[in-house]
């Protein structure tokens, strides 16, 4: 017990962990699916935002990018924030936040006013993700009621990206391009309001907040980041490109000095101590480098390249999210009976099957012939691994740190999916111009007259050209997305290692860990 809890905070505790009610799961799964479901439902209107607010191809990135690096470097803060603070009431205010965030994003009337709100939906979205997380530790015993959620809870977070998609199809083919962002308001007043009355709230643990650590942290991200998505459009050699990359290396050094000596650190760096731990970080950190590099690509390709409709390229993503919701509750099912390992390693094997198919698109790929098949593997190999990894992270964790644990699971995620995204803009960038003279002397030679004053008024090269040089980029970056999930496949194959005991807890033959 918590010598610094009050008795009612113990009270609810205690009764939290006996009611594991579908209400309460309804609540938190509909927190995570928002959160989630918003990294991708921007993508399908990326084009109309870009001719909207005027990003350019690699700029675009950053509606992305904005969102996942300020949710992903201030998730561990706000796992903190629920063990010291509550679960219920940090959960709440980040969801309100998050509402707030995306109100101020659909009215945004300029570049900077977008990226700025999609920050500020990250850091919504960094206070109630982890605490949403921890709050399933606290609901539900270990064993079969407890994967049973964490079956919901992976599903819902491996399923959301291909969900936003679909739902952002029928919003910007039905309204406009603002209503991915809009329809978030109502959602987030709804799981707040009934967050308050089925949710039961936390002890509170003692604590402080690692400031220094958070902003260091998401700073260095972001420059780094930055120095990839700069080497995209201005090449290596670039003097802003290198000076952010060592911007980059001094405080991400400086952060983990910082933690290094802070009495009760951001990052929980003894987790790591444990190997499967550490190697399900390291699995989640490619594998997200590969989803959000998939999403993005495939998005702009059955546009721009196919000539999809916002709504078309929304069903077009529909089966993914049917082949995960599928894979992840077999999932949840069969480990009790054979460990999280074998689905792991499957799980990545699939994810870079689909993506090595993904590298043969061209200008002249369909739908049906080229896509829809390496969609289908990536989304069986999604929900192999995400109810796997989750339950692994949170193995024999005590209570007071399930917060801090699912937060730097989920912040493996995130800062995996912005670092992988802005490595594969710059491979994508430098592939495209690779192919750009090519196509530019096909084009002097062969356009039509009205082709070539119109090339000399925009600068740009019409279609099917810029198609070719868009495929020759999006094709290189799967390359690299491939590797990126044959990584995840070697660490869960040499450093996962599932020990009998860790059999026995998932069938719920072990003492749950005491707080």
């Amino acid at each position: 017990m918590d010598p610094n809890a009050s008795p009612a905070d113990e009270g609810t505790g205690a009764t939290a962990r006996g009611n594991g009610n579908g209400l309460a799961l309804f609540v938190i799964a509909s927190c995570q699916l928002m959160v989630v479901l918003d990294i991708t439902i921007v993508n399908i209107a990326l084009p109309h935002i870009q001719t909207s607010l005027g990003f350019s191809t690699e700029g675009l990135s950053w509606v992305v990018s904005a969102y996942t690096l300020a949710f992903g470097g201030l998730l561990l803060l706000g796992g903190r924030a629920g063990d010291i603070l509550g679960r219920k009431r940090v959960f709440t205010s980040g969801v309100l936040l998050f509402g707030l965030a995306s109100l101020l994003g659909g009215l945004a009337q300029s570049e900077g006013q977008l990226l700025g709100a999609r920050a500020l939906q990250g850091v919504g979205g960094a206070i109630a993700s982890p605490t949403a997380l921890a709050l399933i530790t606290t609901t539900f015993h270990e064993g079969p009621a407890r994967n049973r959620a964490f079956g919901v809870f992976s599903g819902v977070s491996a399923a959301g990206g291909a969900i936003g998609v679909l739902l952002g199809g029928i919003l910007v083919e039905w309204l406009d391009w603002r209503w991915v962002l809009f329809v978030n308001v109502p959602i987030a007043v709804v799981v707040a309001t009934l967050a308050t009355k089925v949710l039961h709230e936390s002890a509170r643990h003692p604590g402080h907040f690692d400031l220094a650590g958070a902003l260091l942290s998401t700073a260095g991200m972001v420059s780094l980041v930055y120095g990839f998505i700069r080497a995209a459009q201005d090449g290596w050699r670039d003097p802003v490109t290198l000076a952010s990359f060592g911007v980059a290396v001094v405080l991400l050094t400086l952060f983990v000095i910082n933690e290094r000596r802070s009495v009760r650190p951001i990052t929980p760096l003894h987790m790591l101590a444990d190997r499967n731990r550490a190697g399900t970080y390291g699995i989640m950190l490619f594998l997200a480098c590969a989803i959000f590099g998939m999403f993005f690509f495939l998005t702009l390709f059955v546009q721009n390249v196919l000539g999809f409709s916002p709504l078309q390229a929304g069903l077009a993503f529909l089966p993914v999210s049917v082949v995960v919701a599928i894979a992840a509750g077999a999932t949840s099912r069969l480990l009790p009976t054979f460990g999280p390992k074998p689905f792991m390693v499957a799980g990545a094997l699939s994810c870079a099957v689909g993506l090595g198919w993904l590298t043969q698109t061209d200008v002249h790929s369909t739908y049906l012939g080229s896509i829809l098949g390496p969609m289908l593997f990536f989304g069986l190999g999604m929900g192999l691994q995400f109810v796997s990894l989750t339950l692994m992270a949170l193995s024999d964790v005590a209570d007071r740190e399930s917060g801090a644990a699912s937060g730097l699971l989920n912040t493996t995620q995130q800062v995996g999916g912005s670092l992988g995204l802005s490595v594969l803009v710059t491979v994508f960038g430098t592939a495209s111009r690779n192919e750009a003279p090519a196509q530019l002397a096909d084009f002097t030679a062969t356009a039509t007259p009205a082709q070539q004053i119109a090339f000399r008024r925009t600068g740009r090269l019409p279609d099917p050209w810029s198609d070719v040089v868009l495929t020759a980029g999006i094709s290189a970056a799967f390359v690299v997305a491939a590797v990126f999930t044959l990584v995840g496949a070697a660490i869960a194959l040499f450093a996962i290692q599932v020990r009998p005991s860790d059999l026995e807890r998932l069938k719920g033959h072990h003492t749950p860990t005491a707080a």
